[in-house]
């Protein structure tokens, strides 16, 4: 892509500001993190409710970027770039991707549906790879942004688009129709994912089916429903199980393959693919589809549908050898995803070296010396500190990179590795399928046992910018990430969080905190309990220490004096109700003169916590602490002098009583997906899921006992399967002996017998399972909450008790 700016104004509707129109953009950007934002970049100052992209423009231009949309121009930045000024940002972006869509007459596949999008749009990538050269969606780019985003990178060498588009409620797929105008549609299916954003299924039916207003040909499953909101004049190529349709679809499951047997009016026969789940039958088909449409031989089509895969939709965090950090992006590489992963890396990144495990890079659009430049200068500006390259193409294109390690193949570099290679740096494993880099994955990761706990970094950002929809723009936000991150991972979520810009985060004891220094976390860090002799490591590193007594405060301006320290910043703490820590009302006055004239400290917060916000029983007892802190924080402030922030509002303060939330709020429990009202839950998404494996199943005959002290004793046959955890990990005792369950290909298996400490057992007897599937401890089922209340705790107890030898794997979509 090179575009001049004057030739986008038309395209835009915009107007112009600025010095030299005639430049040329080869890159766009929404995100004002990324280190490939430069003087090639137009960046769209997006707005919204929890963001606006308007405020990072000043540091752009600082970093070299020149080329902005805006709704307004900053005045501080007025006559020192290029400016095209729109009404809407966000509708400027589509405007742009629906002109680039323009620029090029090529077949363009579009997907929607409730499920399966991605993988279809994968897979029709694979099965079709080998004759076009492929423009598709990265990842799962399927919203308003991401369609758009997605879109704009054709370009001339392109033959072929296949792009998915996914929408949340009404009047969002008129938007993306135009800007992926597709000759060709699928329709996955209509499931009950996003439900909430529509009146009933039809129509949510009706709004997808706009995707395909003037397409070709649309591709689905026989449907009553969708038929009857079709619009006749499209041409539609029909699949199922047993109906009358264009192709007739028989199966036959074959141990973990399903032979399909096709019919349709060109002639029949079988397919073999390796999936019997009905969800990837269904996907499988679809694409299949698609080859029959476009005329493949049966013997292509049997020969490609067979090497289907499981596709991996994220990015994964996990811990690796010798202290490093290891990004697993395994299954794909192509030019549009790596710099999503790149990007990444940068987000993500635990150390200050970062390398990168790459293969070949396959069907950017760009010829081959092109493409390995424009990668040549990602790596650059990313200041990758060594670049290990797999395969002849990559090894001969980036042969005079610094630092650069070439391999012909995945095993040679295997057999060469030599131990300490990697040493404490962040590492980005970026390979196409074909490599097999799941392989150099497994070498490269710490060995534990097969229990993880899995934490979803987007259902973090889901859930942040909820409790942020609460809030007025100029609320400022400190989250809380003490206890381990509540049980998730306190480096990996501060990451998170610091890339969502949030103002504070907050630790319990300084350790914790010194903790996030070390990990190069720079936000704000509030420590909640301090301990006295903590605070000269707590000057040392930065850390803001909560006061709540005389006594504390005096200790404390004493290690300030001794450091020769100057407005150090402190958070004064009042008592209004808790009778935890903090100070009284009878204790202001001492506290007032001890802050007086003192330039040795400086109160940057006053703050509250409240005991009861949870309870609608407890209302006049909540409004009663806020209004002692009104009064209290106003006594303080007109005494001193001062205008500090002030704070009372806890997660479920800002769910209930959103008119109290002052400059600055906190959020705990709710980032982790746990809410104390049924309805503010169903806003949130899970954020952590713990998994292990079966260890081993065995038969059971009836009066056979299980366990220890023999309290289960089998009334029947049974079959039970053994998992490796235990209260050792963190699961109550108190959850065995068939008082909970866990979730084995989607079914209840309940604990029979006492959990141990490193063990229990569970009844499969009818659930089709094997040794080695997998089995949910807790997540979507059974949820935290549920096992909070059957153990009469709360839901913080069970997510911190999760012990450290868990391992902890993030991951994004």
């Amino acid at each position: 892509m090179s575009i001049l700016i004057k030739n986008m104004i038309p395209a835009l509707h915009s107007g112009f500001e600025g010095m030299h129109p005639g430049v040329a953009i080869d890159n766009v950007s929404i995100d004002s993190r990324s280190l490939q934002n430069n003087s090639g970049t137009l960046f769209f100052a997006l707005g919204g409710q929890n963001r606006d992209g308007h405020i990072y423009i000043k540091d752009l231009i600082d970093k070299g970027v020149i080329n902005f949309v805006v709704s307004h121009i900053p005045v501080d930045v007025r006559g020192k770039a290029n400016f095209l000024v729109v009404g809407n940002t966000l509708k400027a972006l589509q405007d742009f991707a629906t002109y680039c869509r323009n620029l090029y007459d090529f077949p363009v596949i579009a997907i929607t549906g409730s499920s399966g999008k991605t993988i279809v749009k994968e897979w029709l990538n694979y099965l079709l790879g080998p004759d076009h050269n492929i423009i598709r969606s990265p990842k799962s780019y399927n919203s308003q942004v991401g369609v758009a985003l997605s879109v704009i990178g054709i370009n001339e060498k392109h033959n072929l688009g296949i792009f998915e588009a996914g929408i949340s409620t009404v009047g969002e797929m008129e938007k993306l129709q135009p800007i992926i105008r597709p000759d060709i549609g699928i329709l996955t299916n209509i499931g009950n994912a996003h439900d909430e954003g529509f009146t009933d299924r039809q129509e949510k039916i009706r709004e997808k089916l706009k995707l395909f207003a003037g397409v070709k040909l649309l591709i689905l499953q026989k449907n009553a429903d969708v038929e009857r909101e079709l619009n006749p004049d499209i041409k539609t190529f029909t699949w199922s199980f047993g109906e009358t349709a264009d192709v007739e679809v028989a199966q036959q499951h074959d141990g973990g393959n399903t032979i399909l047997s096709i019919a349709y009016y060109n002639g029949a026969f079988d397919v073999t693919v390796p999936f019997n789940d009905a969800p990837s039958i269904e996907n499988a088909i679809n694409s299949l589809m698609v080859l029959l449409h476009f005329g493949y031989s049966h013997d292509i089509i049997q020969e490609r549908m067979a090497g289907l895969y499981p596709v991996e939709l994220r990015l994964q965090v996990k811990n690796g050898i010798n202290g490093c950090t290891l990004i697993d992006d395994s299954y794909s590489s192509d030019y549009q995803s790596l710099k999503i992963a790149l990007d990444f890396l940068e987000q993500h990144k635990t150390h200050t070296k970062k390398a990168i495990i790459l293969s070949d890079v396959f069907q950017s659009g760009f010829e081959t010396e092109e493409l390995y430049a424009k990668v040549a200068k990602m790596l650059a500006g990313h200041n990758i500190s060594q670049v290990i390259g797999i395969g002849e193409t990559i090894s001969k294109q980036l042969a005079d990179f610094p630092n650069f390690y070439p391999y012909a193949t995945t095993q040679e570099f295997l057999s060469n590795y030599k131990a300490g290679s990697f040493d404490h740096e962040t590492i980005l494993i970026k390979g196409a399928r074909s490599f097999r880099f799941d392989e150099i994955v497994v070498f490269l990761e710490e060995k534990t046992h097969e229990t993880v706990l899995e934490i979803n970094l987007n259902a973090i950002t889901h859930n942040l910018n909820f409790y942020k929809g609460r809030l007025k723009p100029e609320t400022k936000i400190m989250v809380m990430v003490k206890a381990f991150g509540y049980g998730s991972g306190s480096y990996e979520i501060a990451k998170a969080l610091s890339h969502q810009k949030v103002d504070h985060l907050g630790v319990a004891f300084a350790d914790e905190g010194i903790a996030l220094r070390n990990a190069g976390i720079s936000t704000p860090i509030i420590v909640m309990n301090p301990e006295s002799s903590a605070f000269a490591a707590m000057a040392a590193y930065n850390l803001e220490p909560e006061i709540y007594s005389a006594r504390e405060l005096r200790a404390f301006i004493a290690v300030a004096q001794q450091k020769n320290l100057s407005n150090y910043p402190i958070h004064i703490k009042l008592d209004t109700g808790m009778h935890r820590l903090g100070f009284q009302e009878n204790q202001l006055e001492e506290l007032i003169d001890l802050l007086k004239n003192n330039n040795l400290v400086a109160v940057k917060s006053i703050f509250s916590h409240l005991s009861s916000s949870d309870r609608p029983d407890y209302r006049d007892f909540t409004l009663g602490q806020i209004g002692k802190f009104e009064s209290w924080s106003t006594q303080l402030m007109e005494a001193l002098k001062i205008t500090p922030l002030r704070h009372i509002l806890n997660t479920s303060g800002i769910y209930n009583f959103p008119e109290a939330q002052y400059d600055m709020v906190r959020l705990g429990i709710g980032l982790y997906g746990v809410g104390n009202d049924a309805t503010e839950r169903k806003s949130l998404e899970t954020v952590g899921t713990l998994k292990t494996v079966i260890l081993q199943i065995k038969d059971i005959e009836p009066g056979e006992s299980i366990g220890y002290s023999r309290r289960f004793i089998a009334p029947g046959k049974m079959r039970i399967a053994t998992l490796p955890i235990g209260y050792a990990d963190g699961i109550r005792r108190g959850w065995g002996n068939e008082n909970g369950y866990v979730t084995i290909n989607g079914k209840k298996a309940t604990i029979t017998g006492t959990i141990s400490m490193d063990m229990m057992m569970v009844d499969v007897t009818i659930i089709d399972c094997k040794e080695g599937d997998r089995a949910v401890i807790f997540g979507q089922s059974p949820t935290v909450v549920e096992m909070a209340e059957a153990l009469g705790t709360i839901p913080y107890e069970i997510l911190t008790s999760i012990s450290q030898r868990v391992k902890r794997v993030f991951y994004k979509e």
